[in-house]
């Protein structure tokens, strides 16, 4: 018995040395995981479901291009008693962000611009920025990870309304690197993020051109590549996909990236055949509707369902393609994104980008780390973990993930071959569940 296993698994690594690139199914032991330990997650996650911190999930593990593990727990509609599964649609936000970035940097590779470009250059309402006084000169800052954010104080009160001319203005390389200077106004209080709120940055307007337009009006938050300052950087990439491809943004990202990719349930807007595929979402209970819910937070454990609103830029008709936080995907269809970055830039045959450019976005573009974090920097599109010694935090260097706001996250380690994908659906949200899976992974990794 011992030695046809090691037979199968010999067979199963001389396959993977031929396509390394195809997904498969794979045994946990055939591919160094415990399989008994594997059960630790199920029996935590069932346990969340129990104690109703989360209505429902699921995860999956891949290692060696093939998938070791994957798991369902819970319901992905409550209300109408609808059991979790494998091909259920989650609203990903903020993992929205990485897919944005591979688009630009496909088009970088193709010769349309350099990194250290002006985006004036290429989005003329964005020339000449100014400055906001009262944030670049308090030292005030917001922190998020996609997931997490606090509210924060309104700066230097007696420079409120002034502005000045900044060292240099934003570059692409800042866009993706969340140094640009721009801000979110959904996690703060400063001048800056009441003034985005009050021009309906990002979402009140009907399209990328309109967002960029209305943008160009505001000052920015901080100096441009002084600190990584999350923000809506990557929308303002979407656009930037739009004016250097001639192709809408959504239109560039299914016929380049997603189609190629055989991600064929990934979109900005739900298509009425799959609607009945898409997970409610919840909130905690009390949530504040709109441009409020992270301003207002609440501390209820209890979860109800999100308010409508939250679910309309899905819809048929809505016309705002938010490259920072607007598609849909199947936890399938993100894994074959993420294995194509694993494999440097190449799934089934198909090549989206070089080893050399994964590479770049994957290391370490920002001084000072992610809000000052020990062991964690930012790439061109994702969080990079630079020690995992200084952050405390059971992993490998040189991985590179990303969150969303409904408690979605991902992960790929080079080291080890390894991906991890956790998708739920709360916002905000309030728990670390995404970070307890990934801590049950590793422990079930032994070889």
């Amino acid at each position: 018995m011992l030695f046809l296993r090691l037979v199968v698994a010999a067979v199963a690594m001389i396959a993977l040395q031929v396509n390394a690139a195809d997904l498969s199914e794979g045994s946990p032991d055939a591919h160094g995981f415990s399989e008994e330990r594997l059960e630790r997650i199920d029996d935590f996650m069932n346990e969340a479901v129990a104690e109703e911190t989360m209505v429902g999930g699921l995860g999956m593990i891949a290692r060696n291009g093939a998938v070791i593990y994957t798991s369902t727990w819970g319901e992905r509609n409550r209300e109408r008693q609808e059991t979790m599964t494998t091909d259920t649609l989650f609203r990903i936000y903020s993992m929205t962000k990485p897919i944005t970035s591979v688009a630009v940097m496909m088009l970088y590779e193709e010769g349309h611009f350099n990194l250290n470009d002006p985006v004036a250059k290429y989005i003329p309402e964005l020339a000449d920025l100014k400055l906001a006084v009262s944030t670049a000169e308090s030292g005030i800052e917001a922190e998020s990870d996609g997931t997490v954010s606090r509210t924060i104080g309104e700066g230097d009160s007696a420079s409120q309304g002034q502005l000045r001319e900044p060292q240099r203005q934003p570059t692409i390389r800042d866009l993706l690197a969340h140094t640009a200077g721009f801000s979110y106004g959904l996690f703060g209080n400063t001048e800056v993020d009441r003034l985005y709120r009050q021009a309906g940055i990002p979402y009140a307007h009907e399209g990328l051109q309109s967002f960029v337009a209305a943008l160009g009006k505001l000052p920015l938050q901080y100096e441009p590549g002084s600190r990584w300052h999350y923000s809506v950087s990557v929308d303002v990439q979407g656009r930037l996909v739009e004016v250097v491809s001639g192709m809408r943004f959504s239109n560039f990202l299914r016929e380049r990236l997603f189609t190629p990719l055989g991600m064929t349930d990934t979109f900005f807007r739900v298509p009425e055949d799959k609607r009945a595929r898409l997970a409610q979402l919840y909130q905690p209970e009390g949530t504040a509707e709109g441009l409020m819910t992270y301003l207002q937070p609440t501390r209820s454990d209890r979860l109800e369902v999100a308010h409508a609103s939250t679910s309309r830029t899905y819809q048929t008709d809505a016309t705002f393609e938010s490259g920072g936080g607007g598609l849909v995907s199947s936890a399938s269809d993100y894994l074959r994104f993420a294995q194509m970055l694993l494999n440097g830039g190449e799934l089934d045959g198909v090549r989206v980008l070089s080893p050399k450019t994964v590479a770049l976005m994957s290391r370490n573009h920002v001084s000072g780390g992610i809000d000052g974090r020990p062991g964690v920097g930012f790439g061109l599109g994702f969080g990079v973990a630079m020690d995992v010694g200084a952050s405390g935090e059971i992993g490998s260097d040189g991985e590179y993930n990303w969150g969303g706001a409904a408690g979605t996250r991902f992960w790929v380690d080079p080291e080890e071959n390894l991906i991890g994908l956790f998708m739920v659906q709360s916002r905000p949200h309030r728990t670390t569940l995404a970070q307890r899976f990934k801590t049950l992974t590793y422990q079930a990794l032994v070889e």
